[in-house]
């Protein structure tokens, strides 16, 4: 009987040495659903005229972009090696917009958007890559980006690299999921759970995340961020 005593005694002190498993997936929400707390905005034209509104407000708990004037809002922190989740849609009609990654110096091209890979969320074309002084490596790039000479991430270069699929946007007005997967120099990209487009050789591997006023009204209800 003491045998199976001290039996049980030395597995339950075994068992308590072991540590117990803590997940190490931390998530982000880069927008709290009240405010633009941890975002700057960078819009040109309101150096110019103070008087302008900025495109970006906050309404009903969802994030606005009013798309004009141009320009972008951008976190206030750099991030590495991370999966950012965006949920949006067009409010009124489709048009322009996108999600800008490992971005850096600002106003580099056109005098309005910063050093980084655009994630295209453009009506038909969601999940494009534009590259606006960086640069990224998919298969098939003559096919996707047009003849190798005219490559480049600067004005007047080929930057666009189509996506791999259409048809996986939502009609006008629903939402649609864009994840994007930085790992590394490595860029994967998902509409609505569809794979679009995946690039490597990345010439930049982390900075911060903007979102776009390229002139359609999108309304954003999540821009979490998880690494």
């Amino acid at each position: 009987m003491k045998c199976i005593i001290y039996a049980l005694l030395a597995l339950t002190v075994c068992s308590g040495c072991v540590a117990p498993q803590r997940s190490t997936v931390k998530s982000i929400q880069l927008f709290n659903g009240k405010n633009l707390n941890g975002w700057h905005i960078d819009v040109p034209d309101m150096d110019k005229d103070p008087s302008l509104k900025s495109p970006f407000l906050v309404r009903n708990k969802e994030l606005i972009s009013m798309g004009k004037p141009g320009g972008h809002l951008i976190t206030d922190s750099i991030y590495k090696d991370y999966t950012l989740e965006v949920e949006y849609r067009f409010v009124n009609t489709p048009g322009n917009c996108g999600v800008l990654v490992h971005a850096s110096t600002p106003r580099i091209l056109y005098k309005m958007f910063p050093k980084s890979i655009e994630v295209q969320m453009m009506h038909e074309n969601a999940g494009d890559f534009w590259c606006i002084g960086e640069d990224i490596t998919v298969p098939d790039m003559e096919a996707r980006r047009g003849p190798k000479e005219n490559w480049g991430s600067t004005e007047g270069k080929e930057r666009r690299i189509k996506n791999l699929t259409d048809g996986s946007e939502k009609p006008l007005g629903e939402w649609n999921h864009l994840k994007i997967e930085c790992k590394g120099n490595t860029i994967k990209v998902w509409v609505n759970s569809i794979p679009v487009n995946e690039g490597y050789d990345c010439t930049v591997n982390s900075g911060q995340i903007a979102l776009q006023a390229e002139g359609a009204e999108v309304a954003f209800r999540k821009v979490q961020l998880t690494y």
